[in-house]
């Protein structure tokens, strides 16, 4: 399934406009024109270019930009990713909850933009999509209480946690889950950063070639945004855009070159990846 430029604007637009019928946030994109990259602020069908840092005392600079004219990359660079296992009801199934959040990493290396291509390792024989909310950190965050954690939150992001089953779960598993979730391109996220949002309830599905395969709620998550935040400030150090994965809903399923998978997130909008053969 091969997407033109307008199809791509069209679809984002269209996840983005329903959102802004509901929620009042500002949405962050950072993107690519030309040689030059830029953060700006998503107004429209437009893009408004920032200057001064994301996280810091950021600045508008005045220079325009029409969305169709440029290649929206993930959001952040992160110093790290760190993601949660087995924190929805629905993904958890009969076991029982964890009574912290049980985190693992994810490496920087495996990021891919909206709209680029999730790569299947010539090897690898169970690949499959897994929806998520990402936090986004917006300052440096360490042992902090519930509520300042919510303060260190920045805004929200959609995001796959791909991952290679057989490696994570089948029977010759690897001892660590460094290639089953962090293999290039394992990590796609965007395609903004919504910032204002109540992301303890926001509708989130992901579909398969337009098939709806996940849905379900923020609301269902057993540790949600801060109380995790929280968690992982006791023993790391959090540094602003830092991502932090919270964790999948219901079953999932394989994916094959050719597959289009999407993850929306309401008020966030559509991240969109096609299928490849690395």
């Amino acid at each position: 399934m091969s997407l033109s430029r307008r199809e791509v604007v069209t679809t984002l637009m269209g996840g983005l406009a329903a959102a802004q019928a509901q929620s009042p946030a500002v949405k962050f994109v950072r993107f690519r024109k030309g040689g030059q990259t830029a953060h700006g602020i998503l107004d429209g069908d437009a893009i408004r270019e920032i200057r001064g840092g994301l996280f810091d005392s950021r600045q508008e600079s005045g220079a325009k930009h029409a969305l169709k004219d440029v290649k929206l990359l993930y959001p952040v660079e992160p110093t790290k990713i760190l993601a949660l296992a087995g924190n929805y009801r629905s993904h958890l199934g009969q076991q029982p909850a964890h009574p912290y959040p049980e985190i693992f990493y994810k490496p920087v290396s495996a990021l891919q933009n909206p709209e680029d291509p999730i790569l299947i390792p010539k090897d690898a024989t169970d690949v499959h999509y897994e929806g998520e909310l990402v936090l986004v950190i917006g300052k440096r965050a360490r042992n902090l209480s519930v509520a300042e954690a919510r303060e260190a939150i920045f805004g929200v992001t959609c995001g796959n946690d791909v991952s290679e089953r057989q490696w994570q779960n089948g029977k010759n598993k690897d001892v660590q889950w460094w290639r089953a979730k962090g293999a290039d391109t394992f990590d796609p996220v965007g395609p903004v950063i919504a910032r204002g949002l109540d992301y303890g309830r926001l509708a989130i599905q992901t579909r398969l070639n337009g098939k709806v395969v996940q849905k379900d709620s923020t609301s269902s998550l057993v540790h949600d945004g801060p109380a995790t935040v929280s968690f992982v400030s006791r023993y790391l150090t959090l540094m602003p855009g830092d991502l932090i994965f919270t964790g999948t809903s219901g079953t999932t399923t394989r994916m094959v070159p050719g597959d289009v998978v999407e993850v929306e997130i309401e008020g966030i909008g559509v991240l969109r990846n096609k299928v490849a053969a690395a």
